[in-house]
C-alpha cells in the first residue's frame, strides 16, 4: 500500500452546498492507484463535509432548512458572536455534522453511490475559500 495526499482549495458563495464530488475523483485519479480507499478532511470549524443525494438539489434545500431551524442565529443564549450572528451556529452545524470522509475506490473510480455527491456543506453568510485535504491509500 502506497499513500498520496493533495490539499486544494474551494470558493463557496455563502451559505449552503459545493459539490466537490469530481474534485474528489481527480485527486484519485492523480494517485495512479487501481483500488483502496480516500480520506477528504476539512480544515475548519464552521464548514463541513456531507454525503447526500446529488440528483435533486432539493434534497439538499431541505437538509439546509432543516439545519437553519434547528440552530438558529438569533439564539440569545450563544455568547460566542465575535465574527457576527453566523460564528456559533456555524461551529454548532460543523460539530452536528462532519469534517471527514472515507470512500473507497476500486478501478481508479471512487465507489459513490449512483445518487451519492460528496459535498462541502459552508455555514457561513459570507463567502469563503476552504481547504481541503484528500489522502489516496492504495495500490
Amino acid at each position: 500500500m502506497a499513500v498520496f495526499q493533495s490539499t486544494v482549495s474551494v470558493s463557496t458563495r455563502g451559505k449552503g452546498t459545493v459539490e466537490v464530488s469530481d474534485l474528489f475523483q481527480t485527486v484519485i485519479s492523480e494517485s495512479g492507484f487501481n483500488a483502496g480507499i480516500a480520506s477528504i478532511f476539512c480544515h475548519h470549524t464552521s464548514c463541513s463535509l456531507v454525503l447526500m443525494e446529488n440528483a435533486d438539489p432539493s434534497a439538499r434545500r431541505d437538509l439546509e432548512n432543516f439545519m437553519e431551524r434547528l440552530v438558529p442565529e438569533d439564539d440569545p443564549h450563544f455568547t460566542h458572536t465575535y465574527e457576527g450572528p453566523d460564528d456559533m451556529p456555524s461551529h454548532i452545524k460543523m460539530a452536528l455534522t462532519r469534517s471527514s470522509e472515507n470512500i473507497p475506490f476500486s478501478g481508479s473510480r471512487s465507489s459513490l453511490g449512483t445518487w451519492q455527491g460528496l459535498f462541502l456543506w459552508e455555514h457561513r453568510s459570507m463567502p469563503h475559500q476552504r481547504k481541503l485535504t484528500v489522502t489516496v491509500i492504495g495500490d
